[in-house]
């Protein structure tokens, strides 16, 4: 192989360590609680009339936009807390929806309404559903290859979602546990330079991901992405371990290196390690919002309550910002296309948007 081609190997990546706010670890957070915000009550109440006039005018969940769920005053909060998730540390909690005192239409109008101030709503599977159900249908995912995480129990690794900003709102917590678990993908990079310099490289280069049966239409079932690139001088992030070694099940795509297999085994241990990540417990009416860019998140496991009515239950959204960051170009691949303010989602044949009010 000559020098030019040897060169060409070599993906692009960071110089060294990575600094600046997204670049956190567990202690920075336990020492700095910014990154939560605690509803006034005037906010409460604007957020109430808000969500009332939707349903005094007829409008269907779907159908709530910034333009008809007005917030004087919340709103411009709403766009400096966005702020903060695009440009700084990359995730913010909200605090003190008071879900138990409405009914969960109530309490999804609200969410929307929300959700639609930080940017428009993304379709998270192929069913086109832009209002999510995190909770526990029974979907055993890690054996079958065609289902979906957000609707099993117990776990949740570290990944990210494909879509600019995750949102979730806790409508019911569980017994026990359950806790959000994030990670800074800028401090995963670092600890890769400090643990295994020789495997950083791997991280930026390109592997297949499984599509799990929700696959848009004139595409493979599979497709090509590395788990972190470096583009315009920013860190971004995309990765689920679960994707990547279902992927193998197609006969066109390669097995995982020995390389490929150690990388993944690490970024979990770095993941896993409680000085670098940071638990979150979920309270009823709690919001979390992360960029996936730069945040991996996951779930610990949890022992929920017997009554089916209280078990945990979370409404997820997956929202695009008018205002996120330039992506690499293969992110059109998993995101349809890359044009800011209108990217992410997933879209098959037949997709048609709809914001279901139970979990199906």
């Amino acid at each position: 192989m000559n020098d030019q081609n040897m060169l060409a190997d070599i993906p692009s990546m960071p110089d060294g360590p990575l600094t600046g706010p997204s670049a956190w670890r567990t202690s920075d957070m336990q020492r700095d609680s910014s990154w939560q915000y605690i509803l006034s009550a005037a906010e409460i109440q604007e957020l109430d009339d808000a969500m009332r006039a939707t349903v005094a005018q007829g409008l269907e969940i779907i159908a709530i936009d910034q333009s008809n769920f007005l917030l004087p005053t919340f709103g411009d909060k709403l766009r400096q807390l966005r702020h903060e998730i695009l440009e700084g540390r990359g995730f913010v909690q909200i605090r003190g929806v008071p879900v138990s005192e409405y009914s969960k239409e109530e309490a999804a109008r609200i969410y929307f309404g929300i959700g639609a101030h930080m940017g428009s709503p993304r379709s998270q599977n192929g069913e086109g559903h832009v209002l999510g159900h995190v909770c526990d249908l029974g979907h055993d995912y890690v054996n079958n290859a065609i289902l979906r995480g957000y609707r099993g129990g117990g776990p949740l690794r570290f990944h990210t979602d494909s879509v600019d900003i995750v949102g979730l709102l806790c409508l019911r917590a569980a017994m026990e546990g359950g806790e959000s678990t994030i990670i800074s993908a800028a401090t995963i990079h670092n600890e890769f330079l400090k643990r295994r310099p020789d495997l950083v490289q791997e991280l930026y280069r390109p592997i297949h991901r499984d599509r799990r049966g929700e696959v848009p239409e004139g595409k493979d079932p599979w497709w090509i992405m590395p788990i972190f690139q470096w583009y315009e001088g920013r860190l971004n992030s995309h990765f689920s371990g679960l994707y990547i070694k279902s992927a193998e099940r197609f006969k066109d795509v390669p097995c995982l290196t020995e390389a490929q297999l150690e990388t993944l085994d690490l970024l979990e241990e770095v993941a896993k390690d409680p000085e670098n990540h940071l638990a979150i417990e979920f309270k009823e009416g709690d919001i979390q919002l992360l960029n996936n860019h730069e945040i991996l998140h996951g779930r610990t496991n949890y022992q929920d309550w017997e009554d089916p009515a209280r078990r945990r239950y979370l409404l997820r959204l997956w929202i695009c910002p008018p205002n996120g960051r330039p992506l690499p170009p293969s992110y059109a691949e998993r995101y349809g296309n890359i044009d800011i303010g209108d990217r992410g989602g997933i879209i098959c044949p037949g997709t048609q948007f709809k914001a279901p009010l139970d979990p199906i």
